[in-house]
């Protein structure tokens, strides 16, 4: 078996792996003061950006926008519920959807851990000298350039 590359650390898909897992530590680290995983702060997030523009999403488009699994986001939200930060109401035109909203203590969490994962990004990706073209590489491997 033979590779086309010298060593692991010349492939772009290994590098891109362990970019990702020292990335996720980095994020781990910044929310661990404020009691979240990772999943929960991108849920809480996306909650708070969905509300704050367009009114009180549902758990299928919280799940949507997060890119997360639609019985893994229940769960999460449920999580989030049972620590006071998101509220979950029945939708009035449709009683099998939940609406979702944040408390006030809610919206204190998300703008501490958003300020958190924001610095904690920054710091990360200083190595890079050309954020704008990171940003735009990283839309198009997303699927997502048309952001």
């Amino acid at each position: 078996m033979s590779s086309r590359f010298r060593s692991a650390w010349d492939s772009p898909g290994f590098l891109l792996w362990h970019a990702s897992l020292r990335w996720q530590r980095t994020m781990a680290a910044a929310l661990r003061p404020l009691g979240l995983t990772h999943v929960q702060f991108v849920l809480l997030a996306s909650t708070w950006w969905l509300a704050t523009h367009g009114g009180q999403p549902s758990q299928r488009e919280l799940a949507d926008q997060a890119g997360t699994d639609v019985m893994m986001t229940s769960q999460v939200v449920r999580a989030l519920q049972a620590k006071g930060l998101i509220t979950r109401k029945p939708d009035e035109r449709d009683p099998r959807a939940l609406r979702l909203g944040l408390t006030r203590q809610g919206e204190k969490v998300a703008r501490l851990a958003l300020d958190a994962v924001e610095a904690a990004d920054e710091d990360y990706f200083r190595v890079v000298a050309d954020a704008p073209r990171l940003i735009g590489a990283l839309r198009a491997m997303a699927g997502r350039s048309n952001v």
